[in-house]
């Protein structure tokens, strides 16, 4: 059998789960949208995919600890015959399913907010109000009224979230637990709540009901907890009735990246493996695990008794079947970037996933056979053109693929050599795989014609951009390039280089210039001396006294936009801060509100406020944005609606995978 730890049962006494594998909690929104037809296909194409055990997003023990006004969760009897809704078509898939509770505390994103202390967190608007006694009891009671509904609604368990910096974690915390009755002061008082709260859910549901702890191994800030008081508090949640303990990593105010594209893979599992063999219950390792071999890997080594996977089931629901059946290559890849899944949630948006459209969007984004086969024609093997040419493919369509270069991927070629975005060679070799393993004609090295394709019922133009032309006096110049040919390898680089252009396209070319040799990503020491990453056993919290001590940078390097105002303002809404204190790191100059003069032999002479200087530079790197690459489309103009134009070609926005895999998509399940 292919990974037998990952795929081994695992008893649990009451019930026996039938891997080891668990899908983690995710808040995708879709409960808030109120369509549970919707909710319970998502979850139960991820059960027919063969998972273990999968959590939902964080449901609300009341008003008071929601997320944010109206978050989900289980308050009537109308609430509890939705979720009976879900559990009966996992149940028919057959797999097993436990419902989060999640009491936000001070990270609530509304006016009645409460908390241990009344102090304020740093990535919320909204000071709580402090707790007294009688508020206490209410958290701890409406958490196991919650614990109740939940088994009501035919859930096989619940997981109490005790970690990322939330209700429970902030008791946990002497930074935000400033009382000095029985719940604060020393850490047994401190860790008195979740105690009392995994006991009396046990108490009420009964022994076979599945209890998850989710306890913060790592918090990631200052005066967090010790190594020694979070194996104290694994063994006092494992007498109070635990079925399994899941591990978090991180607040979410840390300012530590824990499952960004640029955390090493596993990362974080050697803080797993400190707890395994102190408590007698099953512990589950999380965080930036997204292949079966390296799940395996992490199993057989001993790290954890299970594997924590979230984001990598919005990639691909069939993982577990896929890697079962001998077919780990065709398993779509988290590639950690957050844009369609984290990103989503916190612009308040339904999460999807940049390699799978379809995710959260099942009842309306199929890919259903079709009744009459077309023959279709996708220009450019970029991530559109992939995404078309493959799900028409799938569909039953007959296509070819044109590429005008030597190999497949457009522009993920480029991203994927930026330090700290390695996933992207994974991307690739998927598509790669899908492509060898379905009819598509791929032709590379051509160049499409309007000769070429007439008589294909269907034409899907996705040529993808060119650099848009700045137009800047100097440009021509020896010494000016062209991100492309930076990152295509293609160019001779000085000790000092200017980039015009803070966009996405400008970090990753400043990302690219700063670093020498491999990249923190894939060398976890390193990694963790870049972000000041220390062992809890020694520093409680896990942050080094000493802080970040990053490598010194490749080269001196200065980022420059004509935009007043910071640098960096439109990246990832979960990612851009890692970018920006990554650059920042390694001494990057970051300036706007700029207007770019000239560029001469000396460096960019730029104009601020009406008075010039010279920005120094041996290279000047031009990231001065994209432009649709559609002389095709507009001579084949004359198809009317069988021509269509995705991607880059129909609009140029930044490296923006996201959009063009998803139109992609879209436009072939409707051909």
């Amino acid at each position: 059998m292919p990974y037998p730890h990952l795929l081994a049962p695992l008893d649990l006494g009451f019930t026996t789960l039938k891997n080891r594998v668990l899908m983690g909690s995710m808040h995708t929104g879709l409960e808030e949208r109120g369509d549970w037809a919707r909710v319970a296909e998502y979850f139960a194409a991820r059960a027919r995919g063969g998972v273990g055990l999968m959590v939902t997003g964080g449901m609300a023990p009341n008003r008071e600890g929601a997320i944010f006004p109206g978050a989900a969760g289980l308050f009537t009897a109308q609430d509890i015959a939705n979720h009976r809704l879900v559990t009966d078509r996992v149940h028919a898939e057959g797999g097993k399913i436990a419902m989060q509770i999640l009491h936000a505390g001070r990270y609530g994103y509304g006016p009645d907010c409460v908390a241990p202390s009344a102090i304020k967190s740093p990535i919320s608007p909204f000071k709580p109000r402090e707790l007294d006694e009688a508020g206490i009891e209410k958290q701890i009671s409406d958490m196991v009224t919650a614990a109740i509904r939940a088994r009501e609604a035919g859930y096989d368990g619940v997981e109490v979230m005790g970690s990322e910096g939330y209700f429970i974690n902030q008791f946990l915390c002497s930074a935000t637990n400033q009382r000095t009755d029985r719940w604060g002061g020393a850490y047994e008082n401190r860790m008195r709540l979740p105690v009392e709260i995994v006991a009396r859910v046990r108490e009420a549901v009964g022994a076979d009901f599945i209890v998850i702890y989710r306890l913060s191994m790592i918090d990631l800030v200052p005066d967090g907890q010790s190594l020694d008081e979070v194996t104290q508090l694994a063994h006092a949640i494992e007498a109070a009735g635990a079925s399994i303990l899941n591990t978090g990593i991180g607040w979410h105010e840390a300012r530590v990246p824990t499952i960004a594209t640029s955390v090493p893979r596993a990362g974080w599992a050697w803080v797993t493996r400190k707890l395994m063999g102190k408590v007698g219950i099953p512990l589950i390792t999380s965080n930036r695990i997204n292949t079966p071999e390296m799940a395996e890997e992490l199993l057989a080594g001993g790290a954890a008794d299970m594997v924590s996977m979230a984001r990598p089931f919005l990639a691909d629901p069939d993982f577990v079947a896929k890697a079962a059946s001998a077919r780990a290559d065709e398993i779509a890849p988290c590639i950690a970037c957050n844009q369609a899944c984290l990103d989503h949630t916190f612009q308040g948006k339904l999460s999807s996933c940049l390699v799978n459209p379809r995710a959260c969007h099942e009842t309306e984004l199929r890919y259903d056979p079709v009744a009459v086969a077309k023959t279709v024609a996708v220009v450019g093997a970029g991530p559109a053109g992939l995404m078309a040419a493959l799900v028409a493919d799938q569909r039953g369509h007959k296509v070819t693929l044109f590429e005008a270069d030597a190999q497949i991927g457009g522009q993920l070629n480029m991203a994927r050599v930026i330090p700290g975005k390695e996933e992207f060679h994974g991307l690739v070799a998927w598509f790669q795989t899908l492509l060898a393993r379905s009819g598509i004609d791929l032709r590379l090295n051509t160049r499409a014609t309007p000769e070429a394709l007439r008589g294909f019922d269907e034409v899907i133009i996705a040529t993808g951009v060119l650099p848009r032309d700045p137009q800047i006096d100097g440009q021509d110049a020896p010494h000016v390039l062209r991100y492309t040919d930076v990152l295509r390898g293609k160019a001779e680089l000085g000790a000092r280089v200017v980039v015009i252009g803070a966009g996405g396209i400008g970090f990753d070319v400043a990302e690219y210039l700063v670093h020498q040799g491999h990249s923190p990503t894939e060398d976890l020491a390193l990694w963790q001396r870049e972000w000041g990453v220390g062992d809890p056993g020694d520093h409680p919290g896990g942050l080094r006294p000493e802080g970040p001590q990053p490598e010194a940078p490749a080269r001196k390097v200065t980022l420059v936009q004509r935009k007043a105002g910071k640098p960096g303002k439109g990246l990832g809404k979960t990612t851009g801060w890692i970018h920006r204190a990554s650059l920042a790191a390694k001494g990057v100059q970051m300036l706007g509100g700029l207007e770019y003069r000239r560029i001469t032999p000396e460096g960019l002479v730029v104009a601020r406020d009406g008075t010039e200087e010279l920005l120094a530079a041996d290279t000047v790197v031009l990231c001065t944005g994209q432009e649709p690459l559609r002389d095709l489309a507009d001579a084949l103009n004359g198809k009317g609606d069988a021509l269509h134009v995705i991607g880059g070609a129909d609009v140029a926005a930044e490296l923006d995978a996201k959009r063009a895999i998803d139109q992609g998509a879209r436009l072939a399940a409707r051909l």
